[in-house]
């Protein structure tokens, strides 16, 4: 049976989110219409405004309403010390912990051959230059996942970055291999955290 063409666009449009394949999507655009309009409304203000209103932070490349993001203008935070992650939402992981009080740098990806991501593909010449321009940045603290690419990751920024002499750390693997940091509860967190190690 065909859907009326407002439900085929709805559905490839939640198709177009990771993850995401043609039955949850069905399912969802069906929720979709049947929810109330005003919330149908609110829900679509939604996409929009963070569409429109979220940008990249021009120092670490968090998500931000301003630039720069609220943790880079924090004059408190520990300037000595960058988590460098691979998405936005890691870092929001990391400071549900509430223990880190350092910098961030998000990647927005990591090296997969595989995908052709390379090294100009993801956010590291930004690093780089975060790096020589800040002196006061004494260790680089490289909380990618543990998967492949995100090891292969972090082994190609320490070797850019020992150089320097800046200390390079990595997280802890109280993280279990091929997992996510955006589901690790905080304790596991902030086990990483406390045992990361020098590579």
């Amino acid at each position: 049976m065909q859907y009326p063409e407002p439900i085929s666009k709805l559905i490839d449009s939640y198709m177009k989110l990771p993850g995401i394949g043609s039955k949850t999507a069905t399912r969802l655009a069906f929720y979709t219409i049947d929810m109330q309009e005003d919330d149908v409304t609110e829900f679509a203000q939604s996409l929009i405004s963070a569409k429109r209103d979220l940008s990249y932070c021009s120092i670490c490349g968090n998500i931000t309403e301003s630039d720069p993001c609220m943790i880079c203008a924090d004059k408190s935070r520990d300037n000595s010390k960058v988590v460098v992650v691979e998405q936005p939402k890691d870092v929001m992981s990391l400071e549900r912990m509430n223990e880190y009080h350092g910098l961030y740098h998000v990647l927005h990806g990591v090296l997969s051959p595989i995908e052709g991501k390379g090294p100009e593909d993801i956010n590291i010449a930004s690093l780089l230059r975060r790096l020589q321009k800040n002196e006061a940045i004494k260790e680089v603290i490289i909380a990618t996942n543990a998967t492949p690419e995100g090891e292969a990751t972090a082994m190609y920024i320490a070797r850019l970055v020992k150089p320097a002499n800046i200390k390079v750390t990595r997280l802890a693997h109280g993280l279990a291999v091929g997992s996510d940091i955006e589901y690790a509860d905080e304790m596991t967190l902030f086990k990483a955290i406390e045992g990361r190690q020098e590579i």
